[in-house]
């Protein structure tokens, strides 16, 4: 069901505000809006009446603790029914603490543990190439700690190697690695073959000039350095 909505950037915060409770993880909430916001205002291809079409780009939300700004995008977007946002993790609310993707329509993964989302975007690439999709983009975002599970790293080398143009991955960096990236995380991707670029994860122009540029027949890895708040993966 597509549900008739006319929300604005502005309005996400206030809606934000109706999920309550203590597993809202504000900071790694809010450090995601803007580039959730440009993803579905800017550049994807979907839409609520087409969640099964073969030809809509895929959104992977792999940084999946704290999903409020998602679900706000969601529901601005007209996938869901703002009215629940006001039900957020209740018992049998859709909207779990984790998003579920049997149960709110849009969402592509299940996802909560950290560091299988860009495997997963990397196995969905794959799948569309088999199938003859060569359309579709699959976006995956990831937080700059998340890349610390070495499942991650195979992905990265394997895209990389295997050149899967249609696949972009957006890191949120709020410096809250505990490790941190010799060279900055941007340079660990490219030393695997991907395109890389940086931008102000703030920046709605900038995200979307980095999103959207000229393809370069390589994956993409998109930067979006936040503010740190600690602690938010």
């Amino acid at each position: 069901m597509t549900i008739a909505t006319e929300y604005q950037y502005a309005d996400l915060r206030p809606l934000m505000t109706r999920m309550t409770g203590d597993e809202k993880h504000d900071a790694a909430a809010t450090s995601t809006l803007d580039v959730l916001w440009v993803l579905y205002d800017q550049v994807l291809s979907v839409a609520p009446d087409r969640v099964d079409d073969p030809e809509r780009d895929r959104f992977l939300l792999s940084k999946g603790h704290g999903p409020m700004a998602y679900y706000a995008v969601l529901a601005a977007k007209g996938f869901l029914d703002p009215a629940e946002l006001d039900r957020f993790g209740e018992f049998d609310s859709r909207l779990g603490f984790h998003p579920d993707r049997v149960l709110a329509p849009g969402v592509e993964i299940s996802s909560g543990s950290l560091g299988h989302g860009l495997p997963l975007a990397l196995g969905v690439s794959l799948g569309l190439r088999t199938r003859g999709l060569h359309r579709p983009r699959v976006v995956v975002l990831v937080g700059d700690a998340e890349l610390d599970e070495g499942s991650n790293h195979e992905a990265i080398q394997v895209a990389g190697r295997w050149g899967l143009d249609r696949l972009t991955t957006v890191v949120v960096d709020n410096r809250s690695s505990s490790t941190g990236w010799p060279g900055g995380i941007a340079d660990r991707f490219a030393r695997e073959g991907w395109e890389t670029r940086v931008a102000d994860g703030r920046d709605h122009t900038a995200l979307r000039q980095a999103l959207t540029s000229t393809p370069t027949g390589r994956p993409l890895a998109v930067v979006a350095e936040v503010e740190h708040r600690g602690g938010t993966r």
